[in-house]
């Protein structure tokens, strides 16, 4: 089977009851289904995969890098409470090569059938004057819904409220930049070498997808048992707490509560990057941090337990200044 056919049935294999039409319009069609809801709202977010697409290309590895941008997209909406409808993909290169694109689609296509997400359509662009061969760039749109009542907006966020964290898979798709200038400028190391510390290959620890918090988490927003949700991404705690804080709180946030996973230790012992710096770029074994109430805190736990999750302690709400504030 060409890269064609394979990226088109991969394509297919994630269509939901909602899609309406088949591959190769010019346009997507879906029919949503918002029955049960009393309010429905349609959530949309964009982002792209940033530098780790060039750790990618090093390594001749290019499937993960379309599961990270489907499951980051799917955890920017999910922090308001939205689960995903559909997905829309976006690649540009400098020459199209039909087997990277395939494997990218088919990452993408992987990451939208576990999310229960319709990859409805995308572009893929050849601009030989914008890139050089061998590059590309991916980015993606999610649109999802929630129902009014259960939006997940800041204003539920209350003092006392305890930050629980969930685990990191990685970087997640932030920090490559400097990550790759100490691994593979100032080490002097290629993708495929091994890193005793880490106990696998660099390219393995970079490459780690960016995981989806859409299963543990949806249940508990249902639920009612979160105030808020923040998905740590570029620009760490410092920059995306403070996204759904209401005015008059801040986030506590302690770095030392929780361990650090062993690739976070080991670029700021081998790169020399100082704490505040760290917290500033990398999520440091933190992707998403919960915001709930005293009471609901054991609920949450258990649940998350009985998920699978470990839970993180990672501060708290109090009041100041909306910010965070490291103890």
């Amino acid at each position: 089977m060409s890269a064609v056919a394979r990226a088109k049935e991969a394509i297919r294999s994630t269509f939901t009851s909602g899609v309406v039409g088949d591959v190769g319009g010019f346009g997507g069609l879906f029919r949503p289904d918002f029955r049960g809801m009393q309010d429905p709202l349609l959530v949309a977010s964009a982002d792209g995969v940033g530098t780790k697409i060039r750790v990618a290309i090093a390594a001749d590895v290019h499937g993960t890098v379309g599961q990270d941008i489907v499951n980051h997209c799917v955890n920017d909406i999910l922090v308001q409470g939205a689960r995903p409808l559909f997905f829309l993909d976006y690649v540009a290169t400098g020459r199209v090569r039909r087997e990277v694109i395939a494997e990218v689609i088919g990452g993408v296509a992987v990451a939208c059938r576990e999310n229960g997400c319709a990859l409805l359509g995308g572009e893929t662009a050849e601009m030989p004057g914008m890139y050089a061969d061998g590059d590309y760039d991916l980015a993606g749109t999610i649109v999802g819904v929630v129902d009014r009542p259960k939006l997940l907006d800041g204003s539920r966020v209350a003092e006392g409220d305890l930050l629980l964290g969930l685990p990191s898979s990685g970087l997640h798709t932030n920090g490559y930049s400097l990550a790759r200038m100490l691994f593979f400028e100032r080490l002097g190391l290629g993708p495929h070498d091994a890193v005793p510390e880490l106990g696998t290959t660099i390219a393995e620890a970079l490459l780690a997808v960016h995981r989806s918090y859409l299963a543990a988490l949806l249940p508990l927003v249902e639920d009612g048992l979160l105030s808020a949700m923040s998905h740590v991404t570029g620009g760490g705690f410092r920059d995306n707490l403070p996204r759904v804080l209401p005015e008059g709180l801040r986030a506590v946030v302690t770095p030392g509560a929780w361990a650090w996973p062993a690739l976070f230790r080991f670029i700021r012992e081998k790169g020399s990057v100082p704490e505040e710096e760290m917290l500033r770029v990398f999520n440091c074994g933190v992707g998403m941090v919960l915001f709930v109430a005293p009471e609901r805190a054991a609920e949450v736990r258990r649940r998350l337990a009985a998920s699978g999750e470990t839970v993180l302690d990672v501060g708290r709400v109090e009041k100041g200044p909306r910010s965070v504030r490291f103890a």
